[in-house]
């Protein structure tokens, strides 16, 4: 019973209310990683930290009273009914598989192998905004920064699949063997540091479709002998898979890397086919009007039009593009040309007041940029995936992101394997 005076239900929310997101302090992070896993074992790996956190929010509430461990221990437990309940992308009651999601972002990992019925057991992302994203989608703080060892002490024993979108950085490998210690000072390194200690029966890794002719392939050749010689794991060549191959309109081009431990005795691996092709840019655009901040200045865009033409006259292909309705964008990345080579024309725009500060007037030939929910759609995540920051934050987010369909059908694949199928 907690102690009288304290009513536990008065600073529920407050616990999940975080907005700091203080990079050293990974307690909140426990905190909710205890609750996603207090029924699968693996919330001892959690509890101590949870536990202070608890504490020390009681504490700040309550501050003329004693908040022993017990009274801290009984709130901890009061915040496990029905916390699925309140999240929008909660884990499978019965799930079949465990996973682990290392550079996170905002969850396209995560919600790719919680349709096919796997339970992620920990989370790691260092970005504060795509950290608020993570949590308002799956009730769950990721960990901060991968590369430190007190973060990579949080990481549990026995999942079955280890899931990195990892950056890509430049490896000092001249003249070397490009073996395990040769990828030190890069975020591969830590990836590989983690499959060396924890042994996952899988790994599925991402990264962008350059990586292939990375330092005149270099890079990927070290990636694949540290994987395959030092870590003992059976790497079947990378493939390149395309986004729009799997039901969503957006040329989007990335390199996956597919691993399974040699104990299993897994020798072949087929990536998937083509799933869906057909879909264009109408099924993925806004069906009412949208902002008008959406739409372009007719300053910016003659600047773009003229721009254009610079590149045109010296032979090149840069510049803005509009989408047609029927065909397939660009893939969105992160800042740059991003928006400006995924324009499309929009005529429904009945008010042409400005919303925000802009150079001219808008534009009355329909031309606008995407919404955050159109590149979110481009990506695969479902309209009931919540946007909780700023749109610049927003398109930041999903370019970063990996496309849903791909990842899940490639997946899929992985736990076939891995069921024996």
């Amino acid at each position: 019973m907690i102690k009288e005076g304290i009513k536990i239900e008065n600073i529920d929310g407050q616990l999940f209310e975080i907005r700091t997101f203080d990079p050293d302090d990974s307690r909140p992070a426990s905190f909710t990683h205890y609750l996603h896993n207090h029924k699968n074992g693996i919330s001892k790996f959690y509890k101590k930290d949870a536990l202070s956190y608890v504490k020390s929010v009681l504490e700040r509430e309550f501050p003329n009273e004693d908040i022993t461990d017990k009274v801290s221990e009984e709130a901890l437990q009061y915040f496990l009914f029905d916390f699925n309940n309140s999240i929008p992308f909660p884990a499978p009651l019965k799930p079949k598989f465990r996973f682990i999601d290392l550079f996170a972002g905002i969850g396209g990992f995560r919600l790719a192998l919680q349709n096919l019925k796997g339970k992620c057991v920990f989370t790691s992302e260092w970005d504060k905004y795509s950290q608020q994203t993570y949590k308002a989608n799956f009730g769950e703080i990721p960990f901060g920064d991968i590369t430190k060892s007190e973060t990579k002490n949080y990481i549990p024993d026995d999942f079955d699949v280890l899931c990195a979108g990892f950056p890509c950085q430049a490896f000092s490998i001249a003249g070397r063997r490009g073996g395990f210690e040769d990828t030190r000072g890069t975020l591969f390194f830590d990836v590989a540091e983690i499959i060396k200690k924890k042994q996952p029966k899988a790994i599925f890794l991402e990264n962008v479709k350059g990586l292939r002719n990375h330092d005149k392939g270099k890079t990927l050749a070290t990636i694949l002998n540290v994987l395959r010689e030092d870590l003992n794991y059976y790497v079947p060549d990378p493939q390149v898979l395309n986004a729009k191959e799997f039901g969503v309109p957006q040329n989007r081009e990335r390199i996956f890397i597919v691993g399974f431990r040699k104990d299993l005795g897994i020798n072949d691996f087929q990536y998937p086919e083509s799933i869906d092709n057909t879909k264009t840019l109408e099924n993925i655009l806004e069906e009412v009007e949208v902002s008008v901040k959406y739409y372009l200045s007719t300053t910016y865009l003659q600047t773009l039009k003229n721009h254009r033409a610079r590149h045109e006259s010296k032979g090149n292909g840069f510049g803005y593009e509009i989408i047609p309705n029927d065909g397939t964008a660009n893939a969105v990345v992160c800042g740059g040309m991003g928006r400006e080579r995924n324009l499309v024309y929009d005529d429904r725009l009945t008010n042409f007041i400005p919303v925000t500060k802009i150079s001219g007037k808008v534009n009355r030939e329909g031309i606008r940029k995407m919404t955050p929910r159109e590149w979110a759609r481009l990506q695969g995540f479902p309209d009931e995936f919540k946007i909780v920051v700023s749109d610049a934050q927003a398109y930041k987010q999903f370019g970063n992101s990996v496309a849903v369909p791909a990842i899940q059908a490639t997946a899929k694949k992985i736990i076939e394997k891995l069921q024996g199928k």
